[in-house]
């Protein structure tokens, strides 16, 4: 089993890039709903958001709202820094089960996951993919697809590490501010030059 890591920016396209690489034939982990297992009613982490942010976070369902929590973490860096100290150690840890668990396996495994660098992850992976596109387009698309302020979405930009840092550790770029079917292309392009299938 081969092991991508794919990263990028808030807004960059990586999900839709992971998709390209699950229709190829790649087993996908999915970062982002992992976070959002870890944080479900019942669950430790759960409680420990609760018990620092405040039943004012909790949806009807008394479930975590994440629109709620991301306004107000993203507005501040130490809650930020303390939310991420909740709820990063389980999905590194569900994350490093998955891989352990594929390592036998042929085939490709690709780790969608937004903070992969941030959370020290990159090790886990034989080759780094980042996705990149225009902040503008960033800006764009998180708007629409998160019913995000501008205002919003850079400061969730802010709190990751620049894009240009990602790219710099990257051994594959994907350019993600044209047309899907570019980046199709692109991704086809390198799943078939790929030479550690």
């Amino acid at each position: 089993m081969t092991v991508i890591g794919l990263t990028g920016s808030f807004g960059s396209g990586k999900t839709f890039v992971a998709s390209i690489f699950e229709s190829l034939g790649a087993k996908v982990i999915d970062a982002d709903k992992a976070a959002h297992k870890a944080i479900k009613k019942g669950t430790g982490a759960y409680g420990r958001i609760v018990a620092l942010f405040g039943e004012d976070i909790l949806d009807g369902r008394n479930e975590v709202d994440r629109k709620k929590l991301g306004k107000i973490v993203f507005a501040d860096k130490a809650l930020l820094k303390r939310l991420n100290g909740i709820v990063h150690p389980q999905v590194i840890k569900y994350i490093k089960g998955e891989v352990r668990r594929a390592r036998s396996d042929a085939g490709v495994l690709v780790i969608d996951a937004p903070l992969l660098v941030e959370a020290d992850l990159a090790g886990l992976v034989d080759k780094l993919v980042v996705v990149k596109c225009s902040k503008t387009k960033q800006v764009e698309r998180c708007e629409k697809k998160f019913c995000l302020k501008k205002g919003e979405v850079l400061r969730r930009i802010a709190s990751q590490i620049p894009l240009r840092r990602k790219m710099a550790m990257a051994d594959y770029v994907i350019e993600n501010s044209q047309a899907k079917l570019e980046t199709r292309k692109q991704v086809r392009k390198l799943w078939e030059e790929m030479s550690w299938r």
